[in-house]
């Protein structure tokens, strides 16, 4: 059995379309829209809309931990561009439909998916296909071990759209129990996989997510979410803890083979 693992697709729908290319089955760990890019800051929703000198800005003021000044960045550039305020959730909605459009039929046959903290729950269902199965707190069958999949982040000052609280996730981490493969999109809150040596600064990992693998024990916990960290591997116990890489920057899905 071979199933190959992306997460922080981030826009890159020519490398997903064979990311699955040799694979039984493909898991994509979510972040598949791209607002932002930090290393090119022409590309994305954000420069689209307002250039790719205001984007390099507000990747300086979050860079700096300046999250109030990035957002009074923001809060003036969309005040220029709909001074109303009537328009910003349909423009960047229908930015990200684009998106999914183009993303979602890049999966192959099967693919099993779950939210990155940058994604919109509510749309998948528009644009995830017959072959595609989107699990979110739930466990599912895949050549005879079991996967468990929890999506999105956890709240922070940057925002993102699909945040929730400590104690929503935990309950999604305990409602998956006991599985062979445990996947997030966040990693466990453990330094080494939490800092991002680009970005300077540690992201959210989960102490709830981190209790699962001490106490349950499976025998892989795949995540992505930080792009560039300081260890992309931990062993805790009998886990392998793997970092499957930032596919918008590699286009090189994890393997894993039984």
């Amino acid at each position: 059995m071979r199933v190959h693992v992306v997460s922080d697709v981030h826009g890159n729908s020519r490398d997903l379309a064979t990311a699955g290319d040799g694979a039984d089955a493909l898991v994509c760990l979510g972040d598949l829209v791209l607002f932002l890019d930090y290393a090119d800051h022409s590309r994305g929703i954000f420069p689209d809309l307002f250039g790719a000198a205001n984007a390099a800005a507000l990747v300086e003021l979050r860079t700096d931990r300046r999250f109030g000044e990035a957002r009074a960045l923001g809060r003036r550039l969309w005040g220029e561009l709909d001074p109303t305020g009537d328009g910003r959730e349909s423009v960047i909605e229908a930015a990200v439909r684009r998106q999914y459009a183009e993303l979602f039929a890049a999966f192959p046959n099967p693919t099993y998916a779950t939210y990155g903290n940058v994604d919109i729950p509510s749309l998948w269902p528009e644009y995830a296909g017959e072959g595609t199965t989107v699990l979110d707190g739930q466990r599912v069958e895949i050549g005879g071990r079991v996967f468990g999949f929890v999506g999105g982040g956890l709240t922070t000052p940057m925002r993102t759209p699909y945040e929730i609280s400590d104690e929503e996730y935990a309950a999604k981490i305990e409602a998956v129990g006991e599985v062979d493969v445990l996947c997030t999109h966040i990693p466990p809150d453990v330094p080494e996989l939490c800092y991002d040596t680009v970005a300077r600064r540690f992201e959210r990992g989960s102490a709830a997510l981190l209790h699962a693998i001490r106490t349950t024990r499976p025998r892989y916990s795949l995540f992505g979410h930080v792009h560039q960290p300081l260890a992309r591997r931990v062993r805790l116990g009998g886990t392998e803890c793997v970092n499957v890489g930032h596919f918008n920057a590699t286009g090189t899905p994890y393997v894993l083979e039984w």
